[in-house]
């Protein structure tokens, strides 16, 4: 892209990702909000929250379950069940409607989770058998974190077509494409980074082996939906879930120029951790990031609508996706056009609860 072409583009212009159109820039960053329904299925509540944010350029969806062994939270949807795909065939048909796009991100939570919400009192799952520090948010509260059961390849195999699995099922319930959650202390980050994999088999120990399930579950995902139809979410310097790197920097190059062959709708990085210097492993400029991905870049944390901006007119971005704001603000993106003024989260209502905080933000004008 030139300078003068770069200086064109703006938030609220369009893009391609891959084989998506969007009509402008302003992504909407998965958010958990634990308010699912009954056997972990989407709701007429959730179909409803969707819905009010359809004017975002894309809607990431809440990280959703790839199956009953992957939960860590209570209330999480999953996308393994047929009540599951039809809840969320409600939710696409509802955004498709409003003419939103959406992408489902499939996720397996890994250590992140207690034997008290797993099938048959299972230990969580892990790259190794390290307790992370901290205590985990259960059915019946917090809860200290257990010492995981190391993965054996059998079950590593089980996950990846537990991914595959995931992603024909979201194809299934009419989205269109796939996020996969690499990031923010999850299973696959947890075997990315050396400090919660110590494994000793192909899936541990170089760079290359801690890379190798995301890029398996990758290029599974993308046998299903096409390359130009799956995006990809990384975390580098997040310490969220006890998360550290001894080589931050060497790590996601790695992982980043890898992911370049698949040629992928895009990259999405969030930014969190950077504030804290050192907390996830040595600190490193993200910016390398952009200069390691050839493709389509998205980045999150804390960006407002002039800071998008000029990420977006210097090239540092493709373009941007907004957290908090887009649980306060359903229409967010006329908000933004028209630089009126943004309602304030509520941050008690963020994880669980019913409608308040969740669908009964108001909007600049009466729908």
């Amino acid at each position: 892209m030139t300078a003068m072409n770069q200086q064109t583009q703006s938030l609220l212009s369009p893009i391609e990702l891959g084989s998506i159109s969007l009509k402008n820039r302003v992504i909407m960053a998965p958010l958990t909000r634990n308010r699912a329904g009954e056997g972990l299925a989407p709701t007429d509540m959730n179909v409803e929250y969707y819905r009010q944010r359809a004017s975002a350029g894309l809607i990431i969806t809440e990280a959703t379950l790839i199956s009953a062994q992957g939960i860590g939270y209570p209330n999480t949807p999953g996308i393994y069940s047929k009540a599951q795909i039809e809840g969320w065939k409600k939710v696409t048909k509802a955004v498709h409607a409003e003419g939103g796009k959406i992408v489902l991100q499939i996720w397996h939570c890994g250590r992140v989770s207690h034997s008290s919400m797993l099938p048959g009192g299972m230990k969580p799952q892990a790259p190794s058998a390290i307790k992370p520090a901290g205590e985990v948010y259960t059915y019946e509260g917090m809860k200290p974190y257990e010492t995981p059961q190391e993965m054996t390849k059998d079950e590593i195999k089980q996950t990846i077509d537990d991914f595959r699995t995931a992603a024909y099922n979201a194809l299934t319930a009419g989205f269109d494409g796939v996020e996969v959650h690499s990031a923010n202390g999850y299973l696959l980050d947890q075997f990315l980074r050396d400090g919660s994999n110590q494994r000793t088999d192909e899936y541990g120990g170089s760079i290359e082996n801690r890379a190798r399930l995301t890029l398996e579950v990758v290029d599974e995902v993308c046998k299903i939906w096409g390359s130009d139809r799956v995006g990809i979410r990384l975390s580098p310097l997040q310490p969220f879930n006890d998360m550290k790197d001894s080589q931050p920097e060497k790590t996601f190059e790695y992982i980043i120029k890898a992911l370049n062959k698949f040629n992928l709708a895009y990259l999405h990085i969030t930014e969190m951790g950077a504030e804290n210097p050192g907390a996830g492993g040595p600190e490193f400029d993200l910016g390398l990031c952009r200069e390691w991905y050839q493709g389509t870049y998205m980045t999150n944390s804390e960006y407002n609508f002039d800071t998008a901006n000029v990420a977006i007119q210097s090239g540092d971005a493709d373009c941007i996706s907004f957290g908090k704001l887009f649980i306060a603000n359903p229409d967010l993106v006329e908000r933004f056009s028209t630089r009126a003024p943004l309602n304030t989260p509520d941050s008690d209502s963020f994880y669980g609860g019913d409608e308040h905080g969740y669908i009964d933000y108001p909007f600049l004008t009466e729908k």
